[in-house]
């Protein structure tokens, strides 16, 4: 079966050639069955050595801003909304094929897989393959993709193993993904008979590693998801390693939106599916980021957040406005936590932002109903939380709303600036960060005043994530000073009132 014609560039049609071009074309096409190809191989130690570390408190692709017990970060992007870029990388150029005589056809593909490898190795956070032609896909008991020599010719003999999830330098996840070998044929014999012929593209991708975390489920599957396969609108087939059902289930609107076929669960299915262009792995960019010059549709984050107002129909694309309707106040959000690091004051908190003039709600993120949760936050014009996975809401806030990350005690300056300050920008949400005092930390119950884990925390991080994290992201509550952290409540309803004189004027 042929192409989809929206999804797969036509294939131009040949001109007609004059004799002498065609002596030519057969003179070119005699001396190629002579020359041999030599791949180099791929250096993996040293892309092992150029990758961060899984850490991330170690592994900072970049220096984290100076941060103030109290500070605010204007919004930084560009008009269009797309985020400041680290560095451009071109996206490889496409490689367009041409109807050509059935000899000459046979010759230009395998050319042009001599030419380009099939996998790119040398992203710090994933493994891509993007392939065209005649490709076979067997997953259950196999694990393979193979792309097929056209019949006739020969083909070079190349194999990868792929992780097909976007963290791939973190082997404690990575051990629990199934492994992918992708491979080109030497021979067209060699391949299975298909079983089933898709006229859209496949990309295939693993819903395993830290999959159930929200952060996670968003940087590491649904944005790269999203980066790979929006292009297709829709018309593209997913192929799914460590199926989980229940995660399908809970990101029903999303993936429904992304795809409009039947999900193949890939390690259980024994047909022969054949393709004309598939991705394995799935494309990522920094988490919760998206580098525009890197995608070939010039995707940004602000896309991602407005694909998802679509997916799950909420109704708010920007923040409250002080010419509003009578009596309507400025909807602030606390997030709640049920265990580790939540606000142990809070309605203590809560007065005092009535007070400053915001109309309050608190709420828990819903593990299955995230349809649910997404419209409370999207009715919200400010949101507050404690470092940590549920702020990763933020993706459902109306554009220029404000978020306020409060830092508890840990040093962790680079991770609340690289995980949230800088995707919120992406998002073109105001963010507000406030740091909170040894006397605001309920560790000052745990541990006497001099211990290092108030004086020299570099010592707990140098123990690893897990010390790092059993110390300050699990035995520490939030008791916030109401009067330290009023300008910061104050601060937020200025920005409102400022977006919305702006947006007036």
């Amino acid at each position: 079966m042929g192409y989809n014609p929206k999804l797969v560039k036509r294939l131009r049609q040949q001109q007609s050639r004059g004799l002498g071009v065609g002596l030519i074309v057969g003179c070119l096409l005699l001396s190629m069955t002579y020359v041999t190809v030599f791949r180099t191989d791929i250096d993996l130690l040293s892309i092992l050595n150029s990758s961060p570390p899984s850490s991330p408190i170690i592994a900072a692709p970049t220096d984290p801003p100076a941060v103030a017990n109290m500070t605010w970060f204007r919004q930084l992007d560009d008009e269009d909304g797309n985020p400041p870029q680290n560095g451009q990388s071109a996206a490889a150029p496409s490689v367009k094929q041409q109807h050509l005589p059935s000899t000459t056809e046979r010759a230009d593909v395998v050319a042009r897989r001599r030419s380009k490898p099939l996998c790119d190795l040398s992203e710090y956070r994933t493994d891509v393959c993007d392939m065209e032609g005649d490709i076979r896909i067997v997953g259950k008991g196999s694990a393979t993709v193979m792309l097929v020599p056209p019949n006739g010719s020969s083909g070079t003999s190349e194999s990868w193993e792929v992780t097909p999830y976007a963290r791939k330098g973190d082997r404690t996840v990575t051990r629990n993904v199934r492994k992918v070998k992708v491979k080109s044929l030497q021979e067209h014999e060699e391949a299975p008979v298909c079983s089933l012929h898709h006229t859209v593209p496949g990309v295939l991708f693993a819903s395993a590693g830290y999959c159930g975390n929200i952060f996670h489920d968003v940087a590491d599957v649904l944005l790269p998801l999203f980066i790979t396969s929006r292009g297709f609108d829709g018309n593209v087939q997913f192929l799914v390693a460590n199926n989980q059902s229940w995660w399908f289930y809970k990101y029903h609107h999303i993936l429904q939106k992304l795809s409009s076929h039947e999900l193949i669960n890939y390690d259980h299915d024994d047909r022969v599916h054949c393709f004309k262009h598939v991705i394995v792995g799935l494309r990522a960019d920094r988490d919760l980021m998206v580098d525009a010059s890197r995608s070939a549709q010039g995707l940004s984050m602000l896309n991602f957040v407005k694909f998802l107002r679509s997916a799950y129909s909420l109704e708010r694309d920007r923040p409250w406005t002080a010419g509003g309707p009578p009596g309507r106040q400025p909807r602030l959000l606390f997030i709640a936590r049920g265990r580790s690091r939540r606000f142990v004051n809070l309605d203590e908190i809560v007065r005092l932002a009535e007070q400053v003039g915001f109309e309050v709600v608190m709420a828990e993120p819903s593990f299955m109903d995230v349809g649910r949760f997404a419209g409370t936050v999207n009715s919200c014009d400010v949101m507050v939380g404690v470092h940590g996975a549920g702020l990763t809401n933020m993706v459902f806030l109306p554009t220029n709303a404000v978020l306020i990350q409060v830092v508890p005690l840990a040093k962790l300056d680079w991770i609340a600036a690289n995980y949230y300050a800088e995707p919120a920008k992406g998002m073109k949400l105001r963010y507000l960060q406030y740091e909170i005092s040894e006397e605001e930390s309920t560790l000052i119950e745990l541990y006497p005043r001099d211990h290092k884990v108030f004086k020299d925390p570099d010592s707990i991080h140098k123990q690893g994530w897990k010390k790092m994290g059993e110390v300050y992201l699990r035995k520490q509550n939030v008791k916030l000073n109401v009067n330290r952290f009023r300008p910061v409540l104050e601060k937020a309803l200025q920005l409102l009132k400022e977006k919305a004189e702006h947006t007036r004027e």
